[in-house]
């Protein structure tokens, strides 16, 4: 044989060689992925032949399974749409799932090892037993309420969240982000449709597929004052001890005065925590935070989940869930690496490179009301099986406890005074003791970030709600319509309505 031919041989076999290594790789090791592949069109039809269970909340059914007459024999459906989109999320053919509708798949179309008894009964009878059903935590009456409210908002704005959570639980009473969509469209059989629908909301303005109340991050403002304040009563201070205040305060370092949002604000040399906090005195908190050190705020913050929960969800207690991003307070260095008397001033009063979630603003604020404990959020309250039995429910995690009892009850009691007689006027509620914390945030490129955080405690001093309201490009008043609108859901949450 000539060397031609003799090499030409050798690539022969080489090839055949690789051809039968890709086989029997795909045989032993990828055959169950491309079996149960969602772009596998007899996976699909199989997948359709049995009807998904139901995610309701409150007795409504927030998703269903409609039959058609189609190749798919089972059609998802919302029929409450927009109010609950961004909790439900929505099941399509063709593309990802998302919310609850992703985060409890396996149980919903019938494949968890929890419904396996149903899988073995269908064995034996040749039935194709239905999906598990999700009972979720929402309060309607305050999901509906925060979404009406929110989209309704005073000032006109598009952009915003509000979560509200029951302090002693965790369990998330509402959840809300704007813009919204209607999931119906990208659950259609039509999967060109789908589609088309799915990328019309991806380019659309102001992100209506963003789950704002969990995913985005916020410069927090005056609410970020409430972690300092607890810092402060850690380490030493009362909530009657004067701190120096004053009209203007530059920082060493700083060439940027900070200013009070209004000249009747602390103008003083000195006032009290419980009044820095009432009046959001930004100078006395600013001096506060470079007398404490960005260790202690950061210490602080890092209690009450600031940098701690990139791997947190809220869904299932016992895992996965709807994703959140992380809160963080940012470097406060300089170039050094040393502490930078500047950063750390304005760090002290929510802005710099301090960025909160909505959803970190209402664990904040259920952790003052709940005795300085803090429950781990959840959204699912129990799984039932296709005939209704129960097959598991929610038990209520402490997530941690960031500050004392004795803590917590001084900020509640300077929080009430923000309620009482300060700039959250607007979210009291007759018959509950309400406290909280407004926020305004600049960000140097739109206008400015409304925020109010918040919680209400019945009269028989057991916490109800805790809510945090975020309206983004509001401009001025942004903070007391953000506290008008966490009143309302707190009211609906606590059973007295919304209006």
């Amino acid at each position: 044989m000539n060397a031609p031919l003799r090499r030409a041989g050798i690539v022969i076999m080489v090839l055949f060689g690789l051809l039968f290594a890709n086989l029997n790789w795909v045989q032993a090791y990828k055959a169950d992925e491309y079996r149960t592949s969602g772009f596998n069109s007899r996976v699909q039809v199989a997948e359709y032949d049995r009807q998904r269970g139901v995610i309701e909340a409150g007795g409504e059914a927030l998703a269903e399974s409609v039959a058609t007459n189609d190749q798919l024999k089972y059609r998802r459906t919302y029929p409450l749409k927009q109010p609950y989109a961004h909790v439900i999320g929505y099941k399509p053919v063709n593309l990802g799932a998302t919310g609850i509708e992703r985060s409890e798949n396996d149980f919903l179309s019938g494949e968890s090892d929890k419904l396996f008894a149903d899988r073995v009964k269908d064995m034996f009878t040749d039935d194709d037993t239905g999906g598990g059903n999700v009972l979720l935590t929402l309060n309607r009456r305050a999901q509906e309420v925060a979404y009406e409210q929110l989209t309704k908002n005073n000032g006109g704005v598009d952009r915003g969240a509000a979560i509200a959570i029951d302090p002693r639980t965790g369990a998330v009473q509402a959840l809300v982000s704007m813009p919204s969509f209607d999931p119906n469209p990208l659950a259609d059989h039509a999967t060109k449709k789908a589609q088309a629908a799915y990328d019309e909301l991806l380019k659309a303005e102001n992100g209506p597929l963003k789950n704002r109340a969990l995913s985005e991050v916020l410069p927090p403002g005056s609410t970020f004052k409430i972690v300092m304040a607890a810092a402060a009563l850690e380490n030493g201070i009362t909530k009657e001890t004067s701190i120096p205040a004053g009209s203007t305060y530059t920082a060493p370092t700083s060439g940027a005065p900070i200013r009070n949002a209004a000249p009747s604000i602390c103008p003083e040399s000195q006032v009290t925590l419980a009044e820095a906090v009432r009046e959001s005195c930004n100078t006395g908190f600013a001096r506060l935070g470079v007398e404490l050190g960005a260790d202690k705020l950061k210490a602080t913050a890092a209690k009450f989940g600031f940098g701690q929960d990139a791997e947190l969800t809220v869904g299932n207690l016992t895992g996965g869930g709807l994703p959140v991003a992380a809160s963080e307070t940012g470097a406060i260095q300089g170039p050094d690496g040393q502490d930078d008397p500047g950063a750390l001033a304005q760090s002290s009063i929510g802005q710099r490179e301090v960025r909160m979630t909505p959803l970190q603003g209402a664990m904040i604020a259920a952790a003052v009301a709940n005795d300085g404990k803090q429950m781990q959020p959840y959204l699912v309250q129990r799984l039932l099986g296709p005939d209704r039995r129960q097959i598991d429910s929610a038990s209520p995690k402490v997530l941690r406890e960031p500050i004392t009892p004795q803590v917590a009850s001084d900020l509640r009691d300077m929080m009430k005074l923000v309620v009482e007689n300060g700039t959250g006027r607007n979210a009291a509620i007759n018959g509950f003791q309400v406290g909280g914390k407004t926020g305004t945030a600049q960000t140097g490129v739109t206008k400015n970030i409304g925020w109010f955080i918040g919680f209400a405690i019945d009269d028989k001093g057991q916490p109800v709600s805790a809510v945090c309201v975020v309206l983004e490009d509001y401009g001025d008043g942004g903070s007391a319509e953000a506290a008008r609108i966490a009143g309302r859901i707190m009211r609906a949450a606590a059973g007295r309505g919304g209006d």
